[in-house]
């Protein structure tokens, strides 16, 4: 099988069977993909053993003679059990060999090698199940094979049931015999600088390390490599967007910008102002903006979003908002068309587009967008139908970028002709992740919050040791509507008793698995509802429940009430994550807090505390003290800083898939990079590639690049990042 190359295709190396099933379990359909499935850890063979010494449960690694071999039936199951005798000269062992017979043509007696396993016993005599071996004709050759593979490490790779670590072993120690040269994704000068091995070498020695100290210098090569390749696809994608031109849309005095600026009833932040002159700058720069404007819950950033909204407007452009859940759409336009006010708003005719719209209404909403009448656009999914047509478009404003997936954002911004995009997110986002999955994307930050906000108290509610705290929550829910505010009550599901399969999807999208000893959901919306309406407390408070299942006007009806103070108290699962804004509410509950991730907690307490009320969450949690779900809820409560959350969140979740279409959740596309742990490496990488293509822009002189760049981000990649 000479002259492989990673590219080549692996059921052409290994054979169809053996490639499917690689296929269906890791998604491999090259020999650089299964070159890239690292080992995750390296066991020892243990040090040769004499019989007589083995010890109980470790692995060892022995010389000897077999000395009998005989085949039986097996009485309790189907199938026949082999067993051998083997001996070192002093002590004696049995080898046993499930339903494979034709071991016995081998293990004849008087046949040396080394045999290796985990010693077991079976009845009062040592074993070894299924063993390693290997036979030679030659004693002295044994002992010193035997040496030398007692010291090499076994890797170990992640597995699943139809493809065990020991068929990954083989079969990529078959794909590396067959290996042709492989060209060097590194510049030969960084290689030399950091003393990292050549790719061909680097792939030998984490495969197949002849000792301990092989694995070191093969890591830090393959991670470098990693890291470089990476940032290289990211910083191609940034000069691929700077190569398109854009239509300049430049504030003019007396325009739509300046006069909303006069009638704002507040000074911008120094941060607003900050973000705001950059996107100012972009929108009339040579290439389309590619923005990514991260800040706290509250922090303004649909303030600054729509002071860019108006100046696209100024020259006729359209600009369209995509909000990934209906209420939330709903909630933008309403708060736009507020800060708009009488005299801006019908010249911006803001106008809402949404799938649930009766379709009368629909027609009519689409009918102002194909027009150019509005020239400001809130919607959902609705916003990406072949139906929905715009008469300009000039900039897309993504809202909660991690809800949208590439192809649905590439779908809304070909509606346009290279239109400026914006992305927002109250995420905040470590600077390592924005530089690894946002690479393309310039990073605005907003840090500083309005003036006036009173704060918010955190606090944990521990029932596993004060099981009493329960009744104290919803009395302090009771004295808070006393006041005349208002509260959420978020639960992590619908209806705890009929949780469905497809509900899924209106639980919190970052929350962990559950551990086994909470594996179910004790409150959902239902439950509570249930529970408050049989307490005294609660006798004359108003309680309404809100959750993704019912239909969008009803969604709607509820959170326009809540928000007019018609509701006291708001029971309701993660649809009131985003963007809903009441001033009114003071008090967030959030049952089963452990079930949710750090980062959505977060943002579920951001809900409250908006007004000049004093915001106070409580985080229920049967979570025992010690734990990691109990931790993770601790940490949420001792800060609000939510960039040490995302630290935090970062290293309990893991970075997402970051070339392709999911960008959250712990199935990473990285193999040996961790933004958490490699931030420094990062950097470097970014640095070395940006000084590599001032040089040399296509890669020209360095085609062992492009051709990794060509496997790693191959054609669904380098479409999910042209659309990121």
């Amino acid at each position: 099988m000479p002259g492989l190359s990673l590219a080549s295709r692996l059921d052409g190396a290994v054979g169809g069977k053996t490639a499917t099933a690689f296929d269906k379990a890791f998604g491999m359909k090259t020999v650089g993909e299964l070159l890239e499935h690292y080992p995750r850890r390296y066991a020892r063979r243990g040090e040769l053993t004499p019989i007589a010494t083995l010890p109980l449960g470790e692995p060892v690694t022995i010389v000897a003679e077999v000395v009998t071999a005989t085949e039986r039936r097996m009485q309790n199951r189907r199938g026949s059990l082999l067993e051998v005798t083997i001996s070192d000269g002093d002590g004696r062992m049995s080898l046993t060999f499930f339903n494979q017979p034709w071991r016995l043509k081998e293990l004849t007696p008087g046949r040396r090698g080394i045999f290796s396993g985990k010693v077991g016993e079976y009845r009062r005599q040592t074993q070894l199940t299924n063993p390693d071996y290997e036979l030679f004709d030659d004693i002295a050759e044994a002992r010193a094979e035997a040496e030398v593979t007692a010291k090499r490490p076994i890797p170990i790779y992640p597995a699943t049931s139809a493809v065990p670590s020991t068929l990954v072993q083989k079969t990529i120690s078959l794909v590396l015999d067959g290996l042709g040269p492989v060209d060097d994704p590194l510049p030969d000068d960084l290689r030399a600088r950091r003393g990292l091995l050549a790719a061909r070498e680097a792939l030998e020695k984490i495969h197949r390390p002849e000792n301990d100290d092989d694995i070191p210098p093969a890591v830090e090569t393959l991670r470098m490599q990693e890291a470089f390749v990476l940032q290289t696809a990211l910083l191609q994608q940034r000069q691929f967007v700077r190569a398109l031109s854009a239509t300049n849309r430049p504030a003019s005095p007396g325009g739509l910008l300046e006069r909303f600026d006069a009638i704002l009833p507040f000074e911008l932040t120094p941060d607003q102002q900050t973000v705001g002159a950059q996107l100012a700058a972009d929108l009339t720069g040579d290439w389309p903006m590619s923005r990514l404007v991260q800040g706290e819950v509250g922090s303004g950033k649909t303030l600054v979003a729509l002071r860019a909204m108006l100046q696209v407007a100024e020259s006729g452009g359209q600009s369209a908002l995509i909000a990934p859940t209906e209420v939330l759409a709903g909630q933008h336009l309403r708060s736009i068309a507020r800060m708009l006010g009488p005299e801006l708003a019908p010249e911006l005719l803001p106008t809402l587009l949404t799938g649930q719209m009766p379709a009368a209404e629909r027609r009519r909403a689409a009918l102002r967008v194909a027009s150019g009448q509005a020239l400001i656009v809130v919607g959902t999914h609705a916003l990406l139908s072949a139906t929905t047509t715009f008469a300009d478009l000039g900039l897309v404003v993504v809202d909660e970028q991690h809800r949208f997936g590439v192809d649905q954002r590439e779908a809304l911004r070909a509606k346009g002709d290279s239109p400026h995009t914006l992305v927002l997110t109250a995420t905040p986002i470590p600077r390592t992740v924005a530089m690894t999955v946002f690479g393309d994307l310039d990073v605005s930050t907003i840090r500083t919050m309005p003036a006036g906000r009173a704060g918010i108290q955190s606090f944990v509610a521990p029932l596993a040791e004060k099981p009493g705290w329960f009744a104290r929550v919803w009395d302090r829910v009771a004295e808070e509507v006393a006041l005349g505010r208002q509260a959420f009550v978020v639960c992590a599901a619908i209806d705890a008793e009929h949780l469905t399969a497809d509900e899924k999807s209106d639980e919190p999208a970052d929350a962990p698995a559950a551990s086994a000893e909470s594996a179910r959901t004790r409150w959902g919306v239902v439950q509570v509802e249930a529970l408050l309406s049989r307490l005294p407390s609660f006798a004359d408070i108003r309680v309404q429940i809100l959750h993704g299942k019912m239909p969008s006007d009803e969604k709607d009806a509820v959170m326009q009430a809540f928000a007019r103070g018609d509701i006291d108290v708001l029971v309701a699962t993660t649809v009131i994550e985003v963007g809903v804004d009441v001033p009114n509410a003071s008090t967030m509950v959030i049952l089963e807090a452990d079930r949710f991730g750090v980062s959505q907690l977060h943002q579920l307490r951001g809900r409250v505390g908006r007004g000049g009320l004093p915001g106070l969450c409580l985080l229920v949690t049967e979570a025992a003290p010690g734990t990691s779900s109990r931790s993770r809820v601790e940490a949420v409560a001792s800060t609000l800083d939510g960039f040490a959350l995302a630290e935090i969140d970062l290293e309990l979740r893991g970075e997402g898939d970051v070339l392709g279409g999911a960008q959250s959740g712990v199935r990473s596309s990285l193999r040996l990079l961790r933004v958490v742990t490699d931030a420094a490496l990062i950097t470097e990488a970014r640095a070395e590639g940006e000084r590599l293509l001032a040089d040399d822009p296509a890669l020209v002189r360095h085609p062992g690049l492009a051709a990794a760049l060509e496997r790693r981000v191959g054609v669904e990649e380098r479409a999910a990042l042209a659309k990121s």
